[in-house]
C-alpha cells in the first residue's frame, strides 16, 4: 500500500534518503514530506514537488509514515515538538538516529507509536545502501513495508538491538574507510603512473566489482583473494608487504576504535 512519508532532519542522510526513494519510485515526490529548520538546502525537493517546510508537525499531519533522521543531541526536543501530532493508530515511526535505543524513544514519545530502528549508509541515494534493521514488537505488516522500503534503497538485515552500534561502525562509518581505502589507491596509482581522473577509475571499479563478487557468490574474501595470486608473484608481494606494515590490524584497531567512541555516553 502506498504512504506518505515526512523525513524529519533534512540533513545530509535525510535527503539521501529522499533521494533514494525518489531515484528508486518507491514513492511519488507529492507523497514525500522532508523538513529542515533551514529549508534552502531543500530546494531541488521542492522544485520536484515534495512538501518541503521547517514545520515538522505540519508533514507528520501529512504523512503515516515518519523516518526521523535528526542530530541524536536534539531527538528530545523534536520528539517533544512532534509529539502532539503523533497518533498510535496512524503513524509508524522510523528512527535512523545514532545510538538512541527504541526504549529511548518510546520514553519520549509517551504514545504507542510502532517503532523501528534502521542504520543506512549514504549510499542510500543511489539505492546502495546496507540497512540494519531492528524492532521490538513491531506488526509484520508494518515490519514487511519498512523492509520493502529499504530493499528499493539497497539491502536491508534484521538484527538484534544490541548489534546496533556495531552495525553503525560496520555498515556506515564503513563508508568513510572504504572511501579512505579507496583514496589510497588513487594515490599509489598516480604514483605508479596514471592521472588522477584514470586512477580513481580502476581503483573505484576494481572495488565495485570486488564487492559485487562477494555479494553475487557468497563466498569468503579469502577464496577470492586466492584467484589472483601466484606462486612469486606481484599480488602476494603486495599483500604480504601491507600486512606487514599493519594493514588487516589498522583496520580492526580503527573500527574497535570507532565502535568505543559511539558507547561512550
Amino acid at each position: 500500500m502506498s504512504k506518505n512519508i515526512a523525513i524529519i532532519g533534512g540533513g545530509n542522510l535525510g535527503a539521501s534518503i529522499a533521494d533514494g526513494l525518489l531515484r528508486s519510485g518507491f514513492c511519488m515526490p507529492q507523497q514525500l514530506s522532508i523538513t529542515r529548520r533551514t529549508v534552502a538546502p531543500l530546494k531541488r525537493f521542492a522544485e520536484a514537488g515534495c512538501f518541503v517546510s521547517y514545520d515538522n508537525a505540519a508533514a507528520i499531519k501529512r504523512s503515516e509514515v515518519i523516518i526521523l533522521a535528526v542530530k541524536p543531541y536534539n531527538y528530545t526536543d523534536i520528539l517533544k515538538e512532534i509529539n502532539p501530532a503523533l497518533n498510535a493508530q496512524q503513524h509508524l515511526l522510523v528512527s535512523v538516529i545514532t545510538s538512541i535505543s527504541i526504549g529511548q524513544l518510546v520514553q519520549s514519545i509517551e504514545k504507542d507509536v510502532a517503532v523501528v530502528r534502521a542504520m543506512p549508509n549514504t549510499a542510500i541515494a543511489i539505492q546502495q545502501s546496507m540497512t540494519c534493521l531492528t524492532h521490538t514488537g513491531v506488526s509484520e505488516v508494518k515490519l514487511k513495508y519498512v523492509e520493502e522500503l529499504f530493499n528499493h534503497l539497497g539491502r536491508t538485515v534484521i538484527i538484534d538491538e544490541n548489534l546496533m552500534d556495531a552495525a553503525t561502525v560496520l555498515g556506515a562509518c564503513g563508508t568513510a574507510y572504504a572511501m579512505r581505502f579507496i583514496r589510497a589507491n588513487i594515490q599509489g596509482g598516480i604514483e605508479i603512473g596514471f592521472d588522477a581522473a584514470t586512477a580513481n577509475l580502476i581503483a573505484a571499479q576494481t572495488i565495485k566489482g570486488a564487492a559485487q563478487l562477494l555479494l553475487e557468490k557468497g563466498t569468503h574474501p579469502e577464496q577470492e583473494i586466492d584467484k589472483v595470486t601466484t606462486p612469486k608473484g606481484c599480488t602476494i608481494a603486495g599483500l604480504n608487504e601491507m600486512e606487514h606494515q599493519g594493514f588487516s590490524s589498522s583496520l580492526i584497531r580503527g573500527l574497535v576504535t570507532s565502535y568505543r567512541k559511539i558507547n561512550e555516553k
